[in-house]
């Protein structure tokens, strides 16, 4: 009986942290786009700011691991295909992994450790120290000033982050298919772009676009959340990344689901 119950305390909490995430998302959709018609000033100089930190910032990161994930996918596709004598697939190998799938995954990856965490400590340490108090006192909206810029920041920039990171990939791919593969850099790109269809990068942003929800919104859930005490800011924190990376695993899966059986019609 305890199996059972525990089983359906975990089942229901769940469910009450997706609806809260759902709040979240929602009060800040409506604080982005509904309340500016209604003449309530959005902070749009703070999304500014929170687009710089979240996008420009992690670009010589996000380019670096996807280089790298670029060539190692190429090394991998030709261990392989050079068995059967398909090494020109290795360029097809490359383009589709990334833009499908491991473009948007490591791009959320690389933000979540950034960003992700970065949000949950910033209003884990606010609420520590009553600045959100502080903050209602002064009849400022805590989820409009903090969470609603964030959104719009990250909706705007993981896509960005992951078309950049697209790029970095297939270059590294292309970087061991000229050096070790018998490509020249124009067949290698003209290889790349048959292979490549539209749906290929508009499904890989498509998901870009749902990560950026999802990390903001555990994010700052999690920020929300934090007990009295430094130490469980460090707690909110670490629970933000190991939430963030399950659930945009989870996103991750459903869209693949949904792309494959909508391509099949």
């Amino acid at each position: 009986m305890a199996f059972t119950e525990s089983i359906g305390s975990a089942t229901i909490n769940g469910l009450a942290y997706i609806g809260g995430l759902a709040r979240l998302a929602g009060s800040s959709v409506r604080t982005i786009f509904i309340e500016p018609i209604r003449g309530k000033k959005f902070h749009l100089g703070r999304a500014v700011h929170q687009a710089m930190a979240v996008g420009v910032e992690a670009l010589p990161i996000v380019s670096l691991i996807s280089f790298f994930i670029g060539t190692i996918l190429a090394l991998n596709a030709a261990y392989e295909l050079r068995k059967f004598g398909a090494m020109q697939v290795v360029a097809s190998a490359v383009a589709i992994s990334m833009t499908r799938e491991l473009g948007p995954l490591m791009t959320a990856v690389v933000v979540i450790g950034r960003s992700g965490s970065a949000f949950a400590a910033e209003i884990g340490t606010m609420k520590v120290n009553e600045e959100i108090d502080a903050l209602e006192t002064m009849a400022l909206e805590p989820v409009d000033f903090l969470v609603a810029p964030k959104f719009l920041a990250m909706v705007l920039m993981v896509p960005c982050l992951t078309v950049w990171s697209d790029f970095m990939g297939v270059l590294g791919g292309g970087v061991f298919g000229v050096s070790a593969a018998s490509f020249t850099w124009g067949s290698y790109i003209s290889a790349t772009l048959d292979a490549l269809q539209s749906r290929d990068i508009t499904n890989g942003l498509i998901k870009a676009a749902m990560f950026g929800l999802v990390i903001t919104a555990v994010g700052c859930q999690e920020g929300f959340s934090t007990g009295l005490g430094s130490e469980q800011v460090g707690r909110s924190t670490t629970s933000a990344v190991v939430k963030s990376i399950f659930m945009v695993v989870v996103v991750d899966l459903i869209f693949t689901a949904i792309f494959y059986l909508t391509a099949q019609r």
